[in-house]
């Protein structure tokens, strides 16, 4: 492939409201890649140990060498999503995080990785309609969390915690991506068309990659004050 020929780094994050799509999506990045040099990367709660650690570090130890394609299925974004919803991190750590999320990202940056950051966003009814999809389908029942029941609830507190990470963190080193993601087929390929229109490679045919979708993909006001 490209990046194993050329040697490049890329790091794809994927955030949102819990049942937006994030899995699945990089299901669908992972199809057709090399699992020898793309993986993805799903932490659970950090450990004693890891919370004594700099906040950074076990995301850090998760990021590509040369010719690696590595797929966060949530990431440092964490601290400003749930652990901030749920009171997991307390007001002056939110802060930190905040002000030094952008500062790591662009460290990555300069040093050579590719860096896209991905936010899903549904709407309400969309989400309830998967919980409920999970809660009876007994092969779903697994993704269905102590965490999205409480997410339910909290509503507005994750529309307030989105709005912070787009404000504080969406900068013209390292951008968010937005994709309006309640169809599930277009979420997924426009996913994947954002990162192949942003990397030139050997055989790359522009018209079948084509561009994204505006009417769902964008990094507007329109999109980061929605839902």
């Amino acid at each position: 492939s490209h990046v194993q020929k050329t040697g490049e780094r890329v790091v794809c994050v994927f955030e949102g409201r819990d049942a937006a799509g994030k899995g699945s999506t990089i299901k669908r990045f992972m199809q057709h890649l090399n699992p020898r040099h793309a993986r993805a990367i799903a932490l659970s709660k950090p450990t004693d140990a890891e919370r004594r650690q700099w906040y950074f570090q076990r995301y850090t130890a998760h990021l590509p060498t040369a010719g690696d394609i590595v797929l966060f299925d949530r990431s440092w974004y964490n601290r400003a999503g749930v652990e901030r919803v749920m009171g997991f991190c307390d007001a002056d750590q939110l802060a930190d995080f905040l002000r030094e999320a952008p500062q790591y990202e662009g460290m990555l940056v300069r040093d050579g990785i590719r860096l896209f950051k991905f936010y899903l966003t549904i709407g309400r009814e969309m989400q309830l309609k998967r919980f409920h999809d999970r809660r009876h389908d007994p092969l779903k029942q697994w993704k269905l969390t102590d965490i999205d029941l409480a997410a339910m609830k909290k509503w507005d507190d994750y529309t307030k915690a989105k709005e912070d990470i787009f404000r504080f963190t969406h900068t013209p080193t390292c951008p968010w991506t937005v994709i309006r993601a309640n169809d599930k087929r277009r979420t997924r390929l426009n996913a994947i068309r954002v990162v192949l229109a942003a990397i030139d490679y050997d055989g790359k045919d522009k018209a079948v990659v084509g561009a994204p979708d505006p009417k769902i993909v964008g990094a507007s006001h329109e999109f980061f004050y929605m839902g």
